[in-house]
């Protein structure tokens, strides 16, 4: 199945210049979301991994998924200010600005060897940032999984020559 087919690409939104690439239609297709979850399991079946966990806020649809198959926790990790418990913070660089990733301190030990999980890389500040914060945990990122790569804004490259494994289903321009 072309995934492809199945994602939207909005010029100018949200604001000029930008090509937004909306996977809405992908997931309101049964068969296509169906498609990509099974494919992305079949990736995270070969990779040793304790925990999956989601980047805020389209990566929760596709990580809660993959760690009710694979039968691990699913960890959150999300925006500033929107986990109630004590948390460990990460910043980083947008392209306009800064933001923060939080995480429950709870949440990761030691231990756990992660795949994190995102509808999306772009230039990679999200996901870095997520790796930084699970390192922050004494944890250690297993590998990436992403629905789509924008494989010419070098998210994906970023983390590769970080020494992060990165997977990915689908790759579109950025531009």
């Amino acid at each position: 199945m072309n995934l492809k087919k199945f994602v939207r690409s909005i010029p100018d939104y949200p604001k000029k210049g930008i090509l937004f690439r909306d996977i809405t239609s992908l997931i309101e297709n049964t068969r296509a979301f169906s498609y990509a979850l099974k494919k992305m399991y079949k990736i995270s079946k070969k990779i040793e991994h304790t925990k999956i966990a989601g980047i805020e806020s389209r990566g929760f649809i596709f990580a809660s998924a993959l760690a009710y198959l694979n039968k691990k926790p699913l960890v959150l990790l999300r925006k500033k200010n929107k986990l109630p418990g004590k948390k460990i913070s990460q910043k980083f660089k947008l392209e306009y600005g800064t933001d923060t990733i939080e995480v429950h301190k709870s949440s990761l030990n030691k231990k756990d060897k992660v795949i994190v999980v995102d509808d999306l890389i772009a230039t990679g500040g999200t996901a870095l940032a997520s790796a930084k914060l699970i390192k922050k945990c004494k944890a250690n990122v297993s590998a990436f999984i992403f629905l789509i790569d924008l494989y010419d804004l070098s998210g994906n490259k970023k983390l590769e020559s970080n020494g992060y494994r990165t997977f990915k289903l689908i790759n579109f321009p950025g531009h």
